[in-house]
């Protein structure tokens, strides 16, 4: 376990990776310049594409491994106190599937919830999810409760298709939970889900982008990337 949404869109440019490694600022993110932007993205989205590959090439059974380690790590971070809403999501691209996780989660009293995204550009609601909730189809035929309420989680499970030693995430491109840490009351804790083979040595942070809490893989190591947020 590491500390690190099935959004499906990328509004990323297509090109060739590059190395920017000279262009980072004092904090280690790159800077503002717009062709350095473009560079990012163009590289992010190739990144994106290979890590995608890597991980719709894992066995079944390798992947249920791993995600039975991630939901054990997750039940023992992530206490069922009075309170506590977590937004979890439905699995696409080969994601950890936490549907079972889910299901025990809120037999154990935690409230669980989805997120839904209706409109590109815009930041994620929440709606509360239990076993037998009516679902609709959101963006990218994403399921999320039809007519329960909307809510505010205290804990958002981010899956992510890579991720970076500071924890911060390269996820579709879509940009809609890094809208929406920008915005939700709070200061949610909030856990990358991934799979190990998501390293790597960074994303190329840029100003907008939000570093996780923590990233949850299945391996043996947890690292706290904002005391802030910590559980």
């Amino acid at each position: 376990m590491a500390k690190h949404s099935g959004d499906g869109s990328d509004e990323d440019t297509p090109g060739s990776p590059a190395c920017f490694l000279h262009e980072l600022d004092q904090d280690g993110r790159v800077g503002t310049d717009r062709q350095q932007a473009r560079d990012v993205a163009r590289w992010r989205k190739a990144e994106r594409a290979r890590l995608l590959a890597v991980r719709l090439k894992m066995t079944q059974e390798y992947r249920d491994t791993l995600t039975e380690r991630i939901a054990n790590s997750l039940e023992s971070l992530i206490p069922a106190s009075d309170g506590a809403i977590v937004s979890a999501y439905f699995p696409i691209r080969a994601e950890p599937d936490l549907r079972p996780w889910m299901r025990a989660a809120h037999a154990r009293g935690i409230r669980i919830a989805l997120p839904v995204a209706l409109a590109a550009g815009q930041p994620l609601t929440f709606r509360e999810w239990h076993p037998d909730v009516r679902l609709a189809r959101g963006l990218w035929n994403i399921p999320y409760p039809a007519a329960t309420a909307e809510v505010v989680p205290t804990v958002l499970l981010a899956p992510l298709v890579g991720f970076d030693p500071d924890c911060y995430r390269l996820g579709y491109g879509g940009g809609f939970f890094d809208r929406t840490l920008a915005v939700i009351a709070g200061a949610p804790v909030v856990f990358g889900v991934g799979f190990p083979e998501a390293s790597i040595p960074t994303i190329y942070p840029q100003p907008h982008d939000v570093p996780m809490s923590w990233i949850v893989t299945g391996a043996a190591s947890a690292v706290r990337a904002n005391p802030v947020r910590q559980p």
